[in-house]
């Protein structure tokens, strides 16, 4: 990688920004959302970053996070563009790899071991294992095959433009895949602001066409049946911080498992 000319760890930046990306819409959507192993902050100490809303709006954050991460890196491939017609397919496709096991690493080293906010699986009795695991697993694979890419010199492989819409089309899928509620579902939660009062909530929800069918005991965490419509721009003007179904925030949000 360092031997690489400038225009061309350029391209390999944009590329591992965007494999970056890649790792955090894998870790949100399965980990957080399918499997629903962890939240962000599931083992963070006192009682008040236990809370469901603070676990909820913090999940809500690092979904925001990867998509920004991903609109970042979406630029930078946009800057480096004019690479992409000198058979850098290679070099680009193995650059995200190297993004994509980087989020891994970095997850499970900073956030798992360093910081300790949470693991791969937090109800199991030996969380490291998991966390090895999904290393070999997940972490080294790509790890080695986007090495061995970025090995084979510059220019690095031909169909720069082929290689480019195929990460470009994966990071846009990722999308709005990490937003979508699950199938079936006829209830959304609903994160209120701190400082607005149960009753408030309550008739923000009706207000806007719900049915409140949960709450959490302090109010602000509301679970709207949403079988007669919902608009969740109404919710937002009176006062909700995160809609379950919305774009960007919602999706780890609306997967929450509350029984109703």
């Amino acid at each position: 990688m360092g031997t690489a000319p400038h225009p061309y760890r350029k391209l390999g930046l944009a590329g591992g920004v965007l494999g970056f990306a890649l790792g955090g819409f894998f870790d949100g959507i399965l980990l957080h959302q399918v499997l629903q192993w962890h939240h962000f902050l599931s083992l963070v100490p006192g009682e008040a970053l236990r809370d469901l809303r603070a676990q909820v709006f913090a999940d809500g954050m690092f979904h925001v996070a990867v998509y920004l991460i991903a609109m970042l890196g979406l630029l930078l491939l946009w800057q480096a563009r004019a690479m992409l017609a000198e058979r850098a397919g290679s070099r680009l496709l193995g650059a995200a790899l190297l993004g994509f096991a980087a989020w891994q690493i970095v997850d499970v080293v900073v956030f798992h071991w360093l910081l300790g906010i949470h693991r791969i699986r937090v109800d199991v009795p030996d969380p490291l294992f998991w966390d090895i695991g999904w290393l070999l697993a997940v972490g080294l694979p790509p790890l080695l095959v986007g090495l061995w890419l970025r090995r084979q010199g510059p220019p690095g492989g031909r169909h720069g433009g082929a290689a480019a819409f195929t990460l470009v089309a994966l990071v846009l899928a990722a999308m709005p895949v990490a937003a979508l509620p699950p199938a079936g579902s006829t209830t959304m939660l609903v994160l209120f602001r701190p400082g607005i009062p149960p009753g408030e909530a309550f008739a923000a929800v009706i207000a806007s066409g719900g049915r409140v069918a949960w709450s959490d005991p302090s109010g602000g965490l509301l679970a709207v049946d949403t079988r007669d419509g919902v608009s969740m721009l109404d919710l937002y003007r009176r006062g909700a911080l995160l809609v379950g179904r919305s774009a960007a925030t919602g999706g780890c949000l609306a997967w929450t498992r509350i029984s109703v």
